[in-house]
């Protein structure tokens, strides 16, 4: 029996492997952070039989809320991503398996592959809509790239999405793979009209370094790129630095940027209440997005959430906010659950990489809805 974890994304340490029924892992806090709660790693050279795996720290990580209720991932072909028995005692996370083949990978959700990343920018670029763009380079000398769909014109509204911030929640570029794909598709009438009105552009992996790193929160150096919008550097955050030139350079009529939440199993949005300039007319506009949301498919709610900020307190280190600020424009941060949709639930898969991809396609159509009151 053996574990590893030296690939893309991996992340596990192993304390003693020696018995199928008690080993014992530990998950790596993230390169110069003390975040810690993604964990991907292989199981293999299996002798049959059930297998008991601790995460033996898990009761020190980032999100302990985000334990209750969780089952982790399993998959044998690295494509099918299934719910194993998965508990939590407060301390550790107990994984219990009998695996059917002799190699298994484990994860806290669907990985999303900086290869599969560059199949889906350059697969993107082939249509003529669209356009891949490198920014410049992320601190271990991956590209900053973003694609440029739809064409900049007199009165077209200025679209961005970014996702993947947190490397961890990658869900997120599952999300952005949905809705490049419906954007893109020629034969969907809202994609086309949407191209006619609005310039879209889309960062589906905002942070490549700490995605492949195995990392949950921050980049290369630790930084948490979501709390670096005020002042980026590119000593520290050049993610976030050469992201807000190009929006400088652009403008911003809405802004969607995708994350994963640990704890709460739901899909929800968090609004700009707490801005300075938020006004009635932002307010409208966001109530319009969610409604549309909320009558199109039953994975949204929203009832559940972040609770509001107070006015004039919004963290304005964070995208959305200062996105919202800065361009005075509708901004939301779009949130998926790790476990599952506790309003739909699926108990083989719970909320996964299928359905990630599938609410991105829906989100498409909010925009549709909203984009000509934009401005």
């Amino acid at each position: 029996m053996q574990i590893s974890a030296n690939f893309d994304s991996g992340n596990i340490k192993v304390i003693d492997a020696t018995a199928q029924n008690n080993i014992q892992l530990a998950i790596n806090k993230d390169n110069q952070s003390d975040f810690y709660q993604w964990f991907h790693f292989k199981l293999h050279n299996v002798n049959g039989g059930e297998h008991v795996i601790h995460l033996t720290n898990a009761g020190k990580s980032a999100y302990v809320e985000g334990w209750k209720n969780y089952n982790a991932v399993a998959s044998y072909d690295r494509e099918t991503w299934f719910r194993v028995p998965t508990e939590f005692d407060g301390e550790k996370l107990t994984i219990t398996f009998t695996p059917e083949y002799d190699s298994v990978y484990f994860a806290y959700f669907a990985p999303y592959s900086y290869e599969r990343h560059q199949d889906l920018i350059h697969s993107a670029q082939l249509s003529i809509d669209c356009q891949l763009q490198v920014l410049g380079q992320t601190l271990d000398g991956r590209d900053m790239s973003v694609l440029k769909i739809g064409e900049a014109g007199e009165g077209k509204k200025v679209v961005w999405l970014t996702a993947r911030q947190h490397p961890g929640e990658s869900m997120a570029e599952w999300f952005m793979e949905g809705f490049i794909e419906r954007l893109l598709d020629e034969d969907d009438g809202a994609a086309r009209s949407l191209l006619n009105d609005a310039v879209f552009y889309l960062v589906p992996n905002m942070n490549p370094d700490g995605s492949v790193r195995g990392h949950l929160r921050t980049n290369a150096v630790g930084s948490n790129l979501n709390r670096e919008w005020q002042t980026p550097s590119m000593d520290k955050s050049p993610e976030v630095y050469l992201v807000r030139e190009k929006m400088f350079a652009t403008g911003v009529d809405l802004h969607l940027d995708i994350h994963g939440d640990e704890a709460l199993p739901f899909n929800f949005v968090a609004g700009g209440e707490g801005t300075p300039s938020y006004n009635d007319r932002i307010k409208s506009l966001e109530d319009k997005f969610k409604e549309v949301l909320l009558n199109i498919t039953p994975e949204f709610q929203d009832d559940k959430g972040y609770d509001k900020d107070e006015p004039g307190k919004a963290n304005l280190t964070v995208g959305s906010c200062w996105v919202g600020e800065q361009f005075k424009c509708l901004a939301f941060t779009i949130e998926m659950p790790f476990k599952d949709n506790d309003l739909l639930p699926d108990h083989s898969f719970g909320w996964s990489d299928a359905r990630s991809s599938l609410f991105g396609r829906d989100v498409l159509t909010a925009i549709y809805h909203v984009v000509g009151d934009l401005r």
